[in-house]
């Protein structure tokens, strides 16, 4: 009986897991021609299942697996932000892939496979399970990170990905052990009434928090951790390359603010300094390493350093409102982020595909929709009003103000400024240099329908902002009841 309950409660989890291993077995016996367009629609009904039985579960706090396992409001939240992430890459990535011959039956089972890891990573409540999910995810990656097998750049961007991943892997699982073996314990629930008994915090298990923490920094992609990011970015395919930038790091933070704000709340004075310094280096290095980028991938590996530098500094405020920030900041990140790739994916020529910023020029008069989509999504990166980005870092940066954090926010403002330039340039290419040779016409109706619907959430935030604000404030409240 008990064993049901869990099931139940873990049910989306099950349910995905259960069906990309039945969907394993459609694409052997499906005929190769069809296999993959057939596996990847099933794979995008069953997420939209997923996501069904996701926002209208139980949304109280339920344990499940003895305790290893939380479903809360917190986990809803992300695991929502997860799953319409992994509807939308597929969604947008369909025809690349079958343009590129590498549309492999593998790939959304794959990306099936990481988002059960994912989901597992933001309903941890062990450490033990943290690992497990975190380990689900990272191997489903460093695959489909080389699954163009006849590119070069493909597989050095899955080997780099494997070898710094499995290095931060070691990191992550090094710091748990340090911290089971000073606080004799991996559950969550039992970890801050251990440390409130501990009147100085022992060396060891300060020295488990960090390797923790690092660990998490690499999955995050924040400075000085994000070695890997521009090289797989760059290398890995385009749908896959648009996955990375959204779901995992989404997941990531998800799982940073759930260790650092649960079992180690009461530790706040020790970790929150490191967070803080991570999340300076990341927004400068970022703003300042992208000026000179021409791969637009690169750009926005070097994007991504930066916006998860903006959200750590939610992270670093270490309270509800900061919390609710970053959520909001990761909402509305996933949007922006999603609709970007799918304007990079109509960047063809003679059909294949460029991925050159210069590329770009004269696409205002050749494709006036996709540069229109492009330049509301660089300015609502930028932080311009009143597109929904501006939104995303006001809330951050008024956490981090009422936090008295004024040094941290100040530093944020002005690498935004920073930013702008990479971001304003490619709006500049594409309205103001002359047209050489135009790109492809030919754009997919899922790219289009996805590149519409992101563009109006970003356009039209401003409209009903509360809408996600109230669920962001409500999300965040679970994790600092009693």
């Amino acid at each position: 009986m008990k064993g049901m309950i869990d099931i139940v409660i873990a049910l989306p989890e099950v349910f995905l897991a259960t069906m990309a291993m039945l969907l394993m077995m459609v694409g052997v016996y499906a005929k190769a021609q069809r296999a993959y367009s057939l596996v990847t629609n099933l794979a995008i009904i069953c997420l939209l299942l997923v996501l069904t039985l996701i926002v209208f579960g139980k949304p109280s706090a339920t344990f499940a697996f003895n305790k290893l396992f939380i479903n809360d409001i917190f986990a809803q939240f992300v695991k929502v932000l997860i799953v319409v992430a992994g509807i939308l890459i597929l969604l947008i990535g369909d025809r690349s892939m079958k343009d590129h011959k590498i549309d492999r039956f593998e790939y959304p089972i794959l990306l099936m496979f990481a988002s059960v890891g994912m989901m597992l990573m933001v309903s941890a409540n062990d450490l033990l399970s943290l690992y497990i999910g975190l380990e689900l995810q990272s191997l489903s990656l460093y695959v489909v990170a080389a699954l163009s097998r006849d590119s070069v750049r493909s597989s050095e961007a899955g080997l780099k990905y494997f070898v710094l991943g499995a290095l931060s892997s070691g990191m992550l699982l090094y710091g748990c052990s340090l911290i089971y073996g000073f606080a004799g314990t991996t559950a969550f629930a039992v970890l801050p009434d251990i440390i409130a008994k501990i009147s100085e915090t022992p060396l060891g298990l300060l020295t488990g928090l960090i390797f923790l923490i690092v660990g998490l920094a690499f999955k995050v992609a924040a400075v000085p951790f994000h070695m890997w990011t521009p090289d797989v970015y760059e290398g890995a395919p385009t749908p896959v390359t648009a996955f990375f930038a959204a779901a995992p790091k989404v997941a990531a933070l998800a799982l940073f603010i759930r260790v650092t704000m649960g079992p180690f709340q009461a530790m706040a004075d020790e970790w929150q300094q490191i967070i803080i310094v991570i999340s300076i280096l990341s927004m400068v290095l970022a703003a300042f390493a992208a000026i000179n980028q021409t791969n637009i991938k690169r750009l926005m590996a070097y994007s991504s350093i930066g916006h998860a530098g903006y959200a750590l500094i939610g992270l670093a405020v270490g309270s509800e409102r900061g919390v609710a920030a970053v959520l909001i900041y990761l909402s509305i990140y996933v949007v922006m982020v999603i609709g970007t790739f799918s304007c990079i994916l109509c960047m063809k020529r003679r059909g294949e595909a460029v991925e050159n910023i210069s590329d770009l020029s004269g696409l205002g008069k050749s494709h006036p929709a996709v540069a229109f989509a492009l330049l509301l999504f660089m300015f609502s990166m930028v932080g311009i009003p009143p597109l929904a980005g501006f939104f995303g870092k006001l809330y951050i940066f008024l956490a981090a103000i009422d936090a008295k954090l004024y040094t941290l926010a100040i530093i944020g403002v002005l690498s935004s400024v920073v930013g702008a330039f990479y971001y304003l340039r490619i709006i500049k290419v594409m309205y103001f240099d002359d047209l050489e040779e135009p790109l492809d016409k030919k754009v997919g109706r899922r790219i289009g329908t996805v590149m519409c619907v992101t563009a109006m959430l970003i356009t039209l935030f401003i409209l009903s902002p509360s809408h996600l604000v109230d669920r962001a404030t409500a999300a965040a409240s679970v994790l600092f009841k009693g």
